[in-house]
């Protein structure tokens, strides 16, 4: 399999060397591997996407409990296993093992399946955008892969957004 993983740094002037698109996981299968913070802020915005959420780890971030307990995700008490991806739509690697999370990008490329890594972005085959939505428009802000300028380049179109509509 070739490597296709990213230079971490773009040439300034060259954006991020990423296709922004939308997608609608209404109904379709997540897989969240790891328990822990990321993933207590980004399951319940897929599960607000109408996201099947699975989540496999064999602890879960307080904030994940309340919804393994009341069925709004599936939790796998246990570690990763490739077949946890069969079906799977898109992933997400968040757990505190760098040899995990590689485990799972090559699980889920394997299946042709996106996987966003927490740990090493460049290593994935998706990333996050620092997302806000503002007057019913989300936006979407991915700075070749510096989490820090993306946030700060959302939260400040946020607050331009924010004035244009007073």
């Amino acid at each position: 399999m070739p490597d296709r993983t990213l230079s971490p740094s773009t040439p300034p002037g060259q954006g991020a060397p990423v296709y922004l698109t939308g997608l609608l996981l209404a109904g379709r299968k997540v897989v969240a591997v790891g328990g822990g913070h990321v993933h207590a802020r980004r399951v319940p915005k897929l599960l607000a996407a109408g996201a099947d959420v699975v989540v496999v780890a064999p602890q879960l971030h307080p904030g994940l409990v309340a919804l393994a307990a009341s069925g709004q995700i599936i939790w796998h008490e246990r570690p990763f296993v490739d077949a946890d991806l069969d079906g799977a739509w898109y992933v997400l690697a968040a757990t505190d093992d760098p040899v995990v999370n590689a485990r799972v990008a090559a699980a889920a490329e394997a299946r042709h399946t996106f996987c966003v890594r927490a740990d090493r972005g460049e290593a994935g085959s998706a990333w996050t955008p620092a997302t806000a939505t503002v007057s019913g428009a989300t936006i979407a802000v991915q700075a070749a892969h510096d989490p820090m300028r993306a946030r700060a380049l959302r939260d400040r179109l946020v607050e331009l957004l924010g004035e244009a509509g007073e």
